[in-house]
């Protein structure tokens, strides 16, 4: 398995985009158009917005994201990992894990002395196994937790 910058692989950006939109715009009405258009920021930005993509030669594992701000009522917190997505079918084989680290790694690449992201409370012990602290609880309609990761010094 490779982690590599969505820029690198460009034939996985429909999938990605089908994930992302999926997963969390769907259901909202967002069209899939619009999920593609803010993934195209990534396929251009030297830093931030960045998608990374976990494969295995042509087959695609998951994905993660790096972006300016996931929450708009928390402009402060800056940047997110976002969007991680793992296929079910490769989900508990350590993809998901290998994504969070590789988009933090990233955003700690750009400058960032720290880096956040939300997600449900079922996944708090995931995140704090891997290193994630909770900074937030009960966020938002879905009660979203958000978490911190330090950059190691």
């Amino acid at each position: 398995m490779l982690i590599v910058n969505l820029q690198q692989r460009p034939e996985f950006f429909a999938i990605v985009a089908d994930r992302i939109w999926t997963a969390w715009w769907q259901r909202h009405g967002v069209p899939r158009d619009h999920i593609a258009a803010r993934l195209r920021e990534n396929m251009i930005a030297r830093t931030l917005p960045l998608a990374l993509v976990a494969h295995d030669g042509p087959t695609f594992l998951g994905t993660a994201s790096v972006i300016a701000s996931d929450l708009d009522d928390r402009p402060h917190y800056t940047p997110w990992v976002a969007a991680v997505w793992v296929e079910p079918d490769r989900r508990g084989s350590g993809i998901g894990a290998a994504l969070v680290a590789a988009a933090a790694e990233a955003a700690f690449g750009s400058g960032a002395a720290q880096v956040y992201l939300a997600a449900r409370p079922a996944l708090r012990t995931w995140y704090e196994g891997l290193g994630w602290g909770v900074v937030e609880e009960g966020v938002g309609p879905l009660e979203l937790s958000v978490f911190r990761r330090l950059r190691d010094v």
